[in-house]
């Protein structure tokens, strides 16, 4: 996390991370629908608390739309692949390709 968000906090809410990212609540909740991955908790009176990942996606997308002029669609998949990028562990891949030998051999 960055050093503008206090670390001893779990939960935010929408007005304190409106505040931290200089974002508008109501940019903050087209968000959410816009990109599946930002889904605060919600609690009663379908209250929105955000946390750190949270924060730090809300301002990944702030980034790829204000700083680098990206549309919502552009966003959304430099969004898709960042996260295809980390899925991508290098450890899994040789075993992958060593049961897709044993797989060949099989048949």
């Amino acid at each position: 996390m960055t050093n503008d968000t206090p670390q001893y906090k779990k939960y935010y809410s929408i007005t304190e991370v409106s505040e931290l990212c200089d974002i508008k609540p109501h940019t903050l909740r087209f968000w959410e629908k816009e990109f599946k991955d930002l889904k605060p908790i919600t609690r009663k009176g379908n209250r929105r608390y955000y946390q750190k990942a949270d924060i730090a996606l809300i301002k990944k997308i702030q980034s790829l739309l204000y700083k680098d002029g990206m549309t919502i669609a552009g966003a959304k998949r430099n969004l898709l692949t960042v996260t295809k990028e980390d899925n991508s562990d290098t450890r899994v891949k040789p075993i992958i390709e060593d049961l897709e030998a044993l797989l060949k051999a099989i048949k």
